[in-house]
Formats: structure tokens, sequence, C-alpha cells
């Protein structure tokens, strides 16, 4: 089957297309025919070596949506079953830009019923990464929150999830983007910041500059793992490091079938055409996510 793999680190230069064994299912683990899988800038910084595993080679690709087509001992799963998943791991062999991966039967949920398998794939890694944001946010109903990058794909989800929490969102992004960030829930619109804010979830890594707007005593969360700025004033900061829940996945879904999380998709490319891809990610100016169709 065929893989998107990088074996020297660089540009989207260094993106190759490999031929590789199937692999096969262990125990509580399932196969997924894949039928659409996102691109995102993890997987940029993978492929220029900003997590290491020089001399080996890499797969890429975190999100997946497909079928079920082979299940190992106790997984949970039916052949047949249109799920979606996380694959995650920065350094692994294999990764779900590809025509076939394995993951974990407890990273996975059923696909959302309400969009196909390419909007579908562009739920998981992002998704998640703005509930969990949340979740260490711990923000209680009508308290503030400024979200960086609220156009942007974990920015969004961010918006969409902390107004469905009951949270009054202000969204910070470039100005031509406020009809987009207000229509994902954002109470006000702040290109340029914003004070005395409760909570920031710095989803564009705007770093200390974005934990100045938050009040003494509030809370700061960072979307890269281990960079968020040290604490001043006594404002609490953390940043998320995204991991695979099945269960979570699942209520994220159910929020996509019910019109609450909206999926968002900038342009769609052949597995063989993943270099390509990778160059228009590196251009930015993306509204949604990439995503490769094998």
């Amino acid at each position: 089957m065929r893989a998107v793999v990088v074996t020297e680190f660089g540009g989207p230069e260094a993106v190759e297309i490999a031929e590789v064994e199937v692999p096969e299912p262990g125990a509580r683990q399932i196969r997924i025919k894949v039928a659409a899988a996102a691109l995102n800038p993890v997987d940029a910084g993978v492929r220029a070596g900003g997590f290491g595993g020089a001399g080996r080679r890499l797969g890429l690709g975190w999100d997946v949506a497909g079928t079920v087509d082979a299940v190992g001992a106790d997984a949970g799963w039916r052949i047949g079953d249109e799920v979606v998943a996380l694959s995650y791991g920065a350094v692994k062999s294999l990764g779900t830009h590809a025509d076939h991966v394995v993951v974990d039967a407890d990273a996975v949920a059923g696909a959302p019923s309400s969009v196909d398998p390419v909007h579908a794939a562009t739920l998981p890694l992002n998704a998640l990464t703005a509930d969990q944001a949340l979740d260490l946010l711990a923000l209680e109903p009508g308290q503030s929150l400024a979200v960086t990058g609220a156009a942007g794909a974990v920015g969004g989800y961010a918006v969409q999830l902390a107004a469905h929490r009951g949270l009054v969102v202000t969204g910070v992004a470039r100005e031509g983007d406020e009809e987009l960030v207000r229509s994902l829930g954002a109470a006000h619109f702040a290109p340029g910041g914003v004070e005395g804010v409760d909570g920031v979830l710095d989803a564009a890594i705007l770093g200390a500059a974005a934990l100045e707007w938050v009040r003494d005593g509030g809370v700061f969360v960072g979307v890269i793992p281990g960079t968020h700025p040290a604490s001043v004033r006594g404002v609490r900061t953390d940043s998320v490091e995204v991991h695979a829940d099945g269960a979570r996945l699942a209520e994220l879904v159910a929020l996509v079938d019910e019109g609450v999380l909206t999926t968002r998709v900038a342009g769609t490319y052949g597995l063989e055409e993943a270099g390509k891809a990778h160059a228009r990610l590196a251009e930015g100016g993306l509204r949604g996510r990439l995503v490769l169709i094998p």
C-alpha cells in the first residue's frame, strides 16, 4: 500500500510516497481503510525535523476518516463501521496519510452522519485540542475568554465549543475575518487584542503578548506543549498536549451532527499530491484544513 513518509527532513520536497506493507491490527486495535486524512501544521513540523526521529522513516498524518476493514481481539468495532479517529504521535513509522492505518480502538468514534468523510477528517486533532484546552482553562459559564487565531482550525472549534459551554468569547483574528468569527459564536471581535478577560486560549501562539490580556489571577492556555509563558500577576499558565479519546471524540461528532460544530475544508489533494499539499500549507492563509484523499 502507499504511505506518505519522510526519510530526510526538509521542506515540501522532502515528502515521499512509499510502498509499505499493509499493517495488521493487534489486540484492542482496528485497521481503517482511509477515505480522507487532514493535513495539519504538526505534519509540517515532523517533516522539518521539529520532533526528532532523524535516521528513521517517519509517517505523516494524525486525523483519519474511513471504514473499519480489520479488527483485533476485543476491539469492539465491526468490519464496515464508518469511523473517525486520532492517530497520536509525531514520531511514528506510519501515519494516517496512507491507504490504511491501524489505531487503538479507544481512539475511535463513529463517523458523523451529517458530513462526508472529507469534512469528518478535519475533526479529531483540531476539535480534541480545542476541547481539551478548554478543560484546562476550567472557566465557568458567564466568564470571559479570548481565543487567538479564532478563524483558524483549532481556534474556530475553540470559539464554537466555548460559546456552547456558556463562555463569553472574544475572537482575536485578522480584520477580514470578523464575519466568520462572529458566525462561529464569538460575542466580540478584537483584531488588536483585548484587556481584562478571565482567560486566553492562545491558538495563534502569541505567547507573552496574549498573556497580558488576562486579568490578575486569570488563566492562559497555549496549544504547543511546554511552550506557554511563565506565570505573572497570579495568572495560571499551561499548555494542552492533545491525547486520543474516543469517548470525547464521539461527543464532538454528536456536536457536528447537531450543528454546533462546523467542519471546514480548505481544499483536497490526492494522496500522491501530498508534496503539493504541503507546499500549499506552507503558503499560509488557509481557512480550514487541507485534506488528502487516497
